[in-house]
C-alpha cells in the first residue's frame, strides 16, 4: 500500500465500509472501536486493529470519525486528548450545527485541525461514483486529504462553517424521513381497504416522481416570500389535509403524521396565508428566523 495512512474510528456499517474503500484504494488503515470484536472482517481485509485510542490517533495524521453523535466523540478521546495535537481529525458523525460548532472549538483547543462531513449515501455505496460527501470547515484541510477523502465519495465542499455540513445533511435527512414516512402512511391508509403495497407501489412512484416538478417554482417562492396562489391556494389544500386527518382517524390508522400537515395549513391560513400557494406554510415552518423583521 503506497496511500495517505487512515485512522477510522467507529465501526459500525457505514465505518466498516469507509475502511473496505480507503483498503481498496491502497491506503493503510488503523481502526479503533469500543467493541473490539466489530473490527474482526476489517482487519482480515487488511486493516490494523489499534488497542487505544491513543494508539490510534498516534498512527495516521488523518483520522475519520464514524459514531453515533458528537458525544460519543468525547467519550472516546476522554484521557487520550493529548494524542489529538496534530491530527486531521474528519467528523462524520451526526449531529445537531451548534453542537458541530462547539466539537470544531474543542478539538482546535486540543491542537487538532478538523473537518465536518455528511456521507448521503447508504453504507453499500461508499466508495462508489455514486457516492457524495458534504463537507465544511477550512477549504485547506479538504484539499490537503482530497485523494484520500474522495475514496469515500464525490466531496461537495460548502463553506467554512463547520455547521453547514451538517445542515445540509440534516435537512437531506429530513426530507428523506419525512418522505418515507408519508409513503408508509399512505400505504397503511389504502391498505384499510385492502390494498397491498405491491399494488399501491406504481401510484406512489407516480406520486413521488411528481413532487420534484414542483421544487422549482417552489424554490423560487421560497427566496422571493411571494406565494401567489392563483392554481391551489392554502385554504383549499388545507381542506384535503383535514380530510386526510379524518381518514386516519376513522380508519384505524395513526393520525400523528397527518395532524402535523394539517397543523401547518391551520395556521397558515390563520395568519393570513389562505389565498396563497402552499409555499406560504413556509412563514409558519420558518417561525421566528432571524432577519423575519427586514421582509
Amino acid at each position: 500500500m503506497n496511500g495517505t495512512a487512515v485512522t477510522v474510528i467507529g465501526l459500525g456499517p457505514m465505518g466498516r465500509a469507509m475502511t473496505r474503500a480507503l483498503l481498496g484504494a491502497g491506503h493503510p488503515v488503523t481502526v479503533w472501536n469500543r467493541t473490539a470484536a466489530r473490527a474482526a472482517d476489517v482487519v482480515a481485509a487488511g486493516a490494523t486493529r489499534a488497542a487505544t485510542p491513543t494508539e490510534a490517533l498516534g498512527a495516521a495524521e488523518l483520522v475519520v470519525l464514524s459514531l453515533t453523535d458528537y458525544a460519543a466523540m468525547y467519550a472516546i478521546f476522554d484521557g487520550h486528548e493529548e494524542a489529538l495535537a496534530g491530527r486531521t481529525v474528519v467528523n462524520l458523525s451526526s449531529d445537531t450545527p451548534e453542537r458541530t460548532r462547539q466539537a470544531a472549538r474543542w478539538l482546535a483547543e486540543r491542537g487538532a485541525r478538523s473537518l465536518v462531513g455528511g456521507v448521503m449515501v447508504p453504507a453499500p455505496v461508499v466508495g462508489t461514483p455514486d457516492a457524495f460527501v458534504f463537507y465544511s470547515g477550512p477549504r485547506e484541510v479538504l484539499d490537503a486529504h482530497a485523494a484520500a477523502l474522495g475514496v469515500l465519495g464525490r466531496p461537495e465542499y460548502l463553506g467554512a462553517d463547520p455547521a453547514l455540513a451538517q445542515l445540509y445533511y440534516q435537512a437531506q435527512l429530513d426530507y428523506f424521513l419525512t418522505a418515507l414516512a408519508a409513503y408508509l402512511h399512505s400505504s397503511a391508509l389504502v391498505a384499510t381497504a385492502g390494498v397491498s403495497a405491491k399494488e399501491y407501489l406504481p401510484h406512489a412512484l407516480a406520486m413521488a416522481d411528481s413532487i420534484s416538478t414542483y421544487l422549482p417554482e417552489a424554490a423560487a417562492e421560497l427566496d422571493a416570500r411571494a406565494y401567489p396562489g392563483d392554481l391551489a391556494n392554502a385554504t383549499m389544500m388545507g381542506a384535503t389535509a383535514e380530510h386526510i386527518l379524518e381518514s386516519s382517524r376513522t380508519s384505524g390508522v395513526d393520525s400523528a403524521l397527518p395532524e402535523a400537515v394539517a397543523s401547518l395549513y391551520r395556521r397558515a391560513v390563520a395568519a393570513g396565508h389562505g389565498r396563497d400557494s402552499w409555499t406560504a406554510l413556509a412563514e409558519v415552518v420558518r417561525g421566528s428566523l432571524v432577519g423575519d423583521d427586514d421582509r
